[in-house]
């Protein structure tokens, strides 16, 4: 098991380069991606800047306002912006604080993740390594029905049964 620290105490108080009033901590980094708690003050800026990959900035406390190519809009906490890869963006603060987790993701896009991610499931057709008892070319294989419920879950915390969420 590893255990990485973040937050207060555990940012580099200089930010990363471009940026003036950022506090940050690296959680992680490979060449998968990169994820990093930023901590905005009050009139904090990232300046403008391109990356080869994109990026989510998750907005978990305050706010502030993004800009991506021409466009810019306020975010505040439980908002999360895509930075697209080769496109300009920034980040910057005015009179309030924002602390924010960027999700940098390495490479081209994963489209069939993505499908899956959505809840697409992809087709199985006979010959693709689906079912090697099959014959290639005969058509797509439709999936057998399946029963099944979700497990129950811990309400621990909830305000009530229904709503499932900690306080």
């Amino acid at each position: 098991m590893e255990i990485r620290r973040f937050g207060v105490g555990h940012r580099r108080p200089d930010g990363p380069s471009g940026t003036t009033g950022v506090a940050s901590a690296v959680i992680h980094a490979d060449a998968r991606g990169l994820v990093a708690e930023l901590a905005f003050a009050r009139r904090a800026t990232m300046e403008l800047h391109r990356s080869a990959n994109s990026a989510w900035l998750v907005v978990v406390e305050g706010g502030g306002w993004v800009q991506v190519a021409d466009e810019k809009a306020r975010v505040a906490a439980g908002e999360a912006v895509l930075w697209p890869a080769d496109l300009e963006h920034a980040a910057w603060t005015e009179l309030s604080e924002m602390r924010a987790f960027l999700v940098e993701l390495a490479g081209a896009d994963d489209t069939a993740a993505r499908g899956i991610l959505e809840g697409r499931a992809l087709e199985l057709t006979p010959g693709s390594g689906a079912d090697p008892g099959q014959a290639a070319g005969a058509g797509a294989v439709p999936a057998p029905p399946v029963e099944g419920s979700l497990a129950p879950g811990s309400t621990a915390g909830a305000r009530t049964a229904a709503e499932g969420e900690p306080l």
